[in-house]
């Protein structure tokens, strides 16, 4: 016991907060992240006018070592879609994600779209990035190129997960 707290019953806590992750990734992501058709044109995702969204599934990014992530390979799978960068109080997120993501990866995958829309806090190269992350984390859940995920420059993973007219569902912020 460590000043009345029992070291198993923080991990139990620790493994409920895991499972209420997963719960509300499946209750409440996982619907807004279910619906867009897309085109490929010019290795940019264009949303068909005359389809209307569909799937989450549809899009091909690309990935911090330059491949393509393609979210088909997920189907079957909850997708949680996370803004990161390297030089914020919330860095240490990739611990946890790494985490989450190596415990759940049958179930589920963390795709880490790094960002530098917050105060300037992520400013270095896809290079620099990844190996920010393979250094200091050993980040092995898929990672994309450095994006937009805000503003008119915002990336069409991005404009679909927060626009109701691309999505479908509902309006977000980020």
């Amino acid at each position: 016991m460590i000043r009345g707290i029992n070291y198993y019953s923080t991990i139990i806590s620790v493994n409920r907060f895991i499972s209420m992750v997963i719960k509300i990734i499946s209750i409440i992501l996982i619907p807004l992240l279910a619906l867009c058709a897309f085109s490929v044109h010019d290795k940019k995702l264009i949303v068909s006018e005359k389809q209307p969204p569909h799937s989450i599934y549809g899009f091909k990014v690309k990935g911090l070592n330059g491949d393509t992530i393609d979210f088909s390979t997920f189907k079957g799978k909850k997708i949680l879609v996370v803004n990161t960068a390297s030089e914020c109080g919330f860095t240490p997120q990739y611990s946890g994600l790494e985490t989450l993501y190596e415990k759940y990866k049958d179930h589920l995958v963390v795709v880490g779209f790094p960002a530098d829309n917050f105060g300037h806090q992520e400013p270095g190269s896809n290079e620099q990035i990844r190996e920010f992350c393979k250094k200091n984390y050993e980040v092995t859940f898929p990672m994309a190129a450095k994006v937009s995920v805000k503003g008119d420059d915002i990336a069409p993973v991005y404009r679909w997960l927060t626009q109701k007219s691309e999505n479908g569902v509902m309006d977000a912020e980020i």
